[in-house]
């Protein structure tokens, strides 16, 4: 009997860059030493605009930037069995996501990580974008090389 793929979430990725170029990571509640950018799921007709801005408020306290693109393409990802089993009830094999890019233009004390009940980072940090791979979890690395190619030629004036 063959098996059918269980489909893919529909998800938005927040890359946040601040006026020095480098971009927000959090590490992670539930894997210490996994670090990420904000991400999290599209609701049945939500825009990507505001998908992006809320899980943003959701996840990191604020919502203060401006988008500077969305991605023109999506990047899917599946997750280690042992997730996808536990996570989203089994629902989905992994994300599929629009990335978007952002200017904070807020201060580093409008970061709030524990604004919201379901916190998803411990901690917190902007890190240089071309380097943010060595800290990513190892089966979302070729998710973060598109999202890095995707939006290289971003300038600190964008």
């Amino acid at each position: 009997m063959a098996t059918t793929k269980k489909p893919y979430r529909a998800c938005v990725g927040i890359a946040l860059f601040n006026s020095e170029g480098k971009v927000f990571v959090g590490e992670r509640i539930d894997t210490p030493d996994a670090w990420q950018m904000p991400q999290g799921g599209i609701d049945p007709g939500e825009e990507i605009e505001k998908a992006a801005m809320r899980e943003m408020k959701e996840e990191i306290g604020t919502d203060k930037a401006r988008i500077i693109r969305i991605a023109e393409r999506t990047v899917r990802y599946d997750l280690p069995e042992n997730i996808a089993s536990n996570l989203w009830n089994g629902k989905y094999c992994g994300q599929e996501q629009t990335w978007v890019a952002l200017r904070f233009t807020g201060c580093d004390k409008d970061i709030n990580i524990e604004s919201f009940d379901l916190r998803e980072f411990n901690a917190w940090q902007w890190i240089p974008f071309k380097e943010m791979l060595e800290s990513i979890v190892p089966f979302k690395r070729d998710v973060y090389e598109q999202v890095i190619e995707m939006f290289d030629d971003i300038k600190l004036t964008d």
